[in-house]
């Protein structure tokens, strides 16, 4: 495709259109071929994961129509396919088990409806960059938390059990009182739903050998069970199917507002819509990486957050990026957003067409592809890779993936974030401390304290790290090891070098002023070398800089020359004759050029 100038106004709104400007018919072709593989996995994948959100199997099809449609206009992302996903219908399933049956359909459409404003505000309030400050363990200690809670609880699906226990009741709970009150495994059902892993894994490993990537495994597999049941009348015998799905589109149709629905559900939507910007993005991410696109992540958090506002509007469940659709849209050959909007038109065309033949899918098939599917959700690779790397990552997984299962699956990922953010704080705020020392030959080292005395007139250090108030502990550390030395020696000059001191707010400001101040209160004199122009700005509006003369600052250099190197030598004129025993400055001679070890 030829390049083209950057977009503005509409254009950059809606990239789909943008990508016409240079649409050729080789991409239209690309995009139609990709649109029709991708449908043909998400017509089983939707009706599945709308099962597993808890509502009828036809609104995970109208969210693979209608979200679909909304995120592929809208996506910055050129081959990412959003829709109704494993982790979040699992994450809506938490979210409504204290509802009764009768609520569930009214509480996902309103769910998708709060999560898409969240996202949609994140959005307006330039928050979407915000995510890459979210450690990625959190997206995979998830998905492993999820997977499990996913196999977990299709077991009543795949076996033909009861489900047993109160709503309100932890999940585990219920699960434990299904598996032993739920009655005897239905010898028909389970027949089905293993029949259908089994298959699945036969075809899937048969594909493999062929080196076929793109052919429709799931959709094949459905058709097979569906046969099966039809033909021997499984669904007279005790079978469950999915029943009739209506020959129609989706319409529009006003989400049922309630206040209980907004006091129960907010704290889900919340941690819900994190979790789907973040898994977008991890696979716009991935995506662009291999394409060499660039991404902006405003745009691809917007078009989460409308996308699932649109799809509350005409019945559909919460959704997100899928991986499975996304990955096989890309190995099709998608150019660019408009294969979406091909695979959406395929899947209503299958609606309107097909649907008096979905009666006989069994919902066991179903339960069985997800099984398979949760295996397939977790990045093993990764998280070997996330449980390995360090005891950050480690900890972050591990409660994440603890919460998800034993607390909450939505309440995991503000657990995982909260952890995240907790545990990243004190690392960017580790400053260090270093002593520097002048050699007889006139280099400016590090100074080695087992074998190095420093001058008794003058102490040189200097400080790196972030000067904000995730800072303060490390900085009154090194600030009192400073100020300890400069009691025990009683030197007459410290050179305090600040060029490495970044981003500094009211907290570092007020630790750096009231260090200056105690330090020229025993009498000596500071020096500020290398103070760039945020940091000074920051001391001269807090009046830091208004108790120190203008010949005690020393601006960081742009050009040739060292800050440092000035301060020393203008503390060798502040000390004039007394010299102490390493001084570079032997008296009779001239003092050697002063230079760095390191330039």
């Amino acid at each position: 495709m030829a390049t083209a100038s950057p977009p503005s106004g509409l254009l950059r709104f809606v990239p789909a259109l943008d990508a016409l400007r240079t649409y050729s018919l080789a991409a239209a072709r690309a995009d139609f071929v990709a649109g029709l593989t991708v449908a043909a996995v998400a017509v089983p994948q939707a009706m599945a994961y709308g099962l597993s959100a808890g509502v009828p199997a036809e609104h995970g099809l109208y969210t693979a129509i209608v979200m679909t449609t909304v995120g592929a206009l809208l996506d910055s992302s050129r081959q990412l396919i959003n829709g109704p996903t494993n982790a979040i219908s699992i994450a809506v399933l938490s979210a409504l088990a204290p509802f009764p049956e009768e609520e569930k359909l009214a509480g996902a459409v309103f769910l998708a409806l709060l999560i898409g404003c969240f996202q949609t505000l994140i959005t307006l309030a330039r928050l979407g960059d915000l995510t890459r400050y979210i450690s990625h363990s959190v997206v995979v200690g998830f998905t492993f938390g999820a997977s499990a809670l996913l196999v977990l609880d299709q077991w009543k699906h795949l076996l033909g059990l009861r489900a047993m226990g109160d709503p309100h009741d932890h999940f585990l709970v219920r699960l434990f009182r299904t598996l032993t009150e739920g009655g005897p495994i239905h010898t028909p059902t389970a027949a089905i739903g293993i029949g259908t892993i089994a298959l699945l894994v036969a075809v899937r490993w048969v594909k493999s050998k062929l080196g076929s990537t793109l052919f429709p495994d799931l959709l094949l597999v459905v058709v097979v069970m569906s046969a099966v049941t039809g033909l021997l009348g499984l669904d007279g015998q005790g079978v469950k199917v999915v029943g009739e799905i209506p020959a129609k589109l989706p319409g529009f149709v006003l989400p049922h507002l309630s206040w209980r629905f907004v006091t129960e559900l907010s704290d889900s939507a919340l941690a819900i819509a994190l979790l789907g910007l973040l898994e977008a993005i991890a696979m716009a991410k991935g995506i662009a990486a291999q394409t060499g696109q660039k991404l902006d992540l405003n745009q691809q958090c917007l078009s989460e957050g409308l996308a699932n506002v649109s799809g509350s509007f005409f019945q559909c469940i919460p959704g997100s990026g899928s991986l499975t659709r996304s990955a096989i849209n890309q190995q099709a050959g998608a150019a660019t957003q408009w294969s979406g909007v091909w695979s959406a038109a395929a899947v209503a065309l299958i609606v309107l067409f097909f649907a008096p033949y979905a009666r006989f899918i069994p919902k066991a098939a179903l339960a069985g592809m997800l099984v398979v599917a949760s295996s397939r959700m977790v990045d093993w690779k990764g998280l070997r890779y996330h449980t390995r790397a360090t005891r950050f990552d480690l900890a972050i997984v591990a409660a994440t993936a603890f919460s998800a299962v034993f607390i909450s699956i939505e309440f995991c990922i503000l657990i995982g974030i909260v952890l995240s953010i907790a545990l990243t704080v004190p690392r960017v705020g580790a400053a260090t401390l270093t002593e520097f020392v002048v050699h007889p030959n006139g280099q400016v080292d590090e100074r080695d304290e087992e074998h190095e005395v420093p001058c008794s007139q003058m102490l040189i250090f200097g400080v790196e790290g972030e000067l904000f108030f995730g800072s303060a502990a490390s900085l009154e550390a090194h600030f009192g090891e400073m100020l300890r030395r400069v009691r025990e020696t009683r030197p007459r000059v410290l050179i305090l070098r600040v060029k490495r001191l970044r981003n500094p707010d009211a907290v570092g400001l007020h630790a750096l002023g009231d260090f200056l101040d105690a330090v020229q209160g025993l009498g000596v004199t500071v020096l500020l070398a290398g103070l760039r122009a945020d940091l000074r700005d920051g001391l001269t509006a807090t009046g830091v800089t208004a108790r120190l003369r203008p010949d005690q600052l020393f601006a960081e250099r742009t050009k040739k020359g060292s800050s440092t190197l000035d301060a020393i030598q203008s503390a060798y004129a502040l000390l004039g004759d007394e010299r102490c025993a390493a001084c570079p400055r032997a008296p009779g001679t001239p003092s050697p050029r002063l230079h760095h070890a390191v330039r």
